[in-house]
Order: structure tokens, then C-alpha cells, then sequence
């Protein structure tokens, strides 16, 4: 039940939001029963000072709560303080600190931590370089619902990394990602349709995909698209639509995008090119949606 009421306090005073929130008496009712050790409003401390809400931020002061609530063994804490940790946030950079936190909350099945120490692994930073020791984590966190987990599995059976490579199981984990609407596992189902790579090639598909992962900036994504209405390939050709989606791409630091927006201009009327720069102005305006 304390911790129920230090929740409580914490939605009034986010729901105040600007108005008078810094050391108000909810802040002090959560406080308190920080205070008296409760583990979760000790965590909520920590991200009040974390995020700055209502008070100066601090990254410090967070670190402090976080511990407090992770030596009692609450995994969110546990997972937020290797952050800390990770970048050198009010406390030394130390990544053999981030490892030993980062591994408390794994066990204990947090996924967004089984997720932070399969990259570890993956990464050799305070372990041994590991892809076997990555999988594991990234496994354990894809079969909890964790998107970016699914979308690293997928990549790993695709290269081969860790695991034989198998195109049908990559293509289950992007397929997993991307439902729950993850933009890299979009490009990449989008990618394998189009090359039928663990699939039967289908372009239609492909662009299905390539459309969802662009309508949220991906780059490569929007390349792809552009690529596709330029030849006609899975949808209508439209060198209009080319010429907007290479340009998009371009503007999101994808260099293919520029060379397919030049070659699809010398192939434009002049009506067409300034219809085609227009509706790239309106995509972006209205964050890619409905373009």
C-alpha cells in the first residue's frame, strides 16, 4: 500500500506539471516514504531527478535513489542505474558496475536489461566479445515481447552470428518486430520479400513493408520505396512519387536517396519535378503519414 500511495502522489505532480511542482507537499509525501525505505517511491525519486521533472535534473541525485531501491532488489532500479553507469551519468563511468546491475535485473527477467547486456556481449564492453553470450540475453528478451531484442535475433540468424544462419527463423523474429511496429524489422521483412530470402519473393510485399518502416523515417526504407515506384516493381510506377520518397531518404542522411532523386529529375517535366519537391515538403510535414 505505500507504495500504491507514492505511485498516487507521482501522477498528481506530473499531472501538475509546471504549475509549483518543485518541493511541493506531494513531492515531500514521496519523499518521505522514500525515506522510510520504500523501494518503488525511491525509483520514482530517481527518475524525478533523472528526467528533471519539476526539478532541477540530476543526475546524481538520481543515482543515489536508484541504489537505494536496487540494493532491495528492484529490477527497473537495478536497470536504470547501469545506465548511469553505462555513460558516466552522476556517477564514474564504469562498465564493470553497469555489468554487475545490468545482470541483478536480467535475472530477474527484465528485458530491457537482458536486452543492454546481450549488447554488452555483442559488443565486448566489460565481457569477453560474445555473440553466443548475446543471443542468450537477446533470446530471453525477444521471448518476453522486446522488440529490439526480436529485431537483433532476426539480424543474427540473417548473418549467421552466434547461430547457423537461417533465413526463415530471421524472417519469424523481423516478422515478430515488425508487428509491433519496429522500423528496422520493417526494412528488413520488406528486404527479404523482395529478395525472397527465407520467403517467396514478392514485391508487393516488399513494398507493404518498406512503406510502414518509411512512414516512421527510415532511411533505407524510404530509398527503397523510392527505388520501387521508379521501377514499377510491387506497386504503380510513379516517378513522382521517386522522385519525393529519394529525396525524404536524402534528407534523412541516406546518400542512394540523393542518386535516385538526380536520376529520376532528368526524366521529370519541369510541372513534374516542382510537384514532386512540393509533395516532399508535405511528407515531412506530415511526419511521412499518408504520403
Amino acid at each position: 500500500m505505500k507504495y500504491f500511495s507514492a505511485v498516487i502522489c507521482l501522477a498528481v505532480v506530473v499531472l501538475l506539471g509546471n504549475v509549483g511542482f518543485s518541493w511541493s507537499a506531494d513531492f515531500q509525501k514521496i519523499l518521505a516514504v522514500a525515506e522510510r525505505g520504500n523501494a518503488g517511491a525511491q525509483f520514482d525519486l530517481g527518475e524525478i531527478y533523472e528526467k528533471g521533472q519539476g526539478v532541477s535534473r540530476n543526475y546524481k541525485t538520481a543515482a543515489k535513489w536508484y541504489r537505494l531501491a536496487a540494493e532491495q532488489g528492484l529490477a527497473s532500479a537495478q536497470n536504470n542505474l547501469a545506465f548511469l553507469y553505462t555513460h558516466g551519468l552522476g556517477v564514474p563511468w564504469d562498465r564493470t558496475a553497469a555489468l554487475k546491475w545490468y545482470r541483478l535485473a536480467a535475472e530477474q527477467k527484465h528485458a530491457e536489461s537482458q536486452f543492454d547486456l546481450g549488447m554488452m556481449h555483442f559488443k565486448g564492453r566489460g565481457v569477453p566479445q560474445s555473440y553466443e553470450g548475446a543471443f542468450k540475453w537477446w533470446k530471453l528478451a525477444a521471448e518476453q515481447g522486446y522488440a529490439r531484442a526480436r529485431f537483433k535475433l532476426g539480424e543474427m540468424y540473417e548473418k549467421g552470428q552466434g547461430v547457423s544462419r537461417d533465413n526463415k527463423t530471421a524472417l519469424k523474429w523481423h516478422r515478430l518486430a515488425a508487428a509491433q511496429g519496429f522500423p528496422e524489422s520493417q526494412f528488413n521483412l520488406g528486404w527479404m520479400y523482395r529478395k525472397g530470402k527465407g520467403v517467396s519473393q514478392d514485391n508487393k510485399t516488399a513494398v507493404k513493408w518498406y512503406r510502414l518502416a518509411a512512414e516512421q523515417g527510415n532511411a533505407k526504407a524510404q530509398f527503397n520505396l523510392a527505388v520501387m515506384y521508379f521501377t514499377g516493381n510491387g506497386i504503380e510506377q510513379d516517378k513522382v512519387l521517386a522522385h519525393m520518397w529519394g529525396n525524404l531518404a536524402q534528407s534523412n542522411g541516406n546518400k542512394y536517396g540523393g542518386e535516385v532523386k538526380i536520376h529520376v529529375a532528368k526524366q521529370l517535366s519541369k510541372p513534374q519535378l516542382k510537384k514532386a519537391m512540393k509533395l516532399a515538403r508535405e511528407c515531412a510535414g506530415r511526419k511521412y503519414k499518408s504520403c
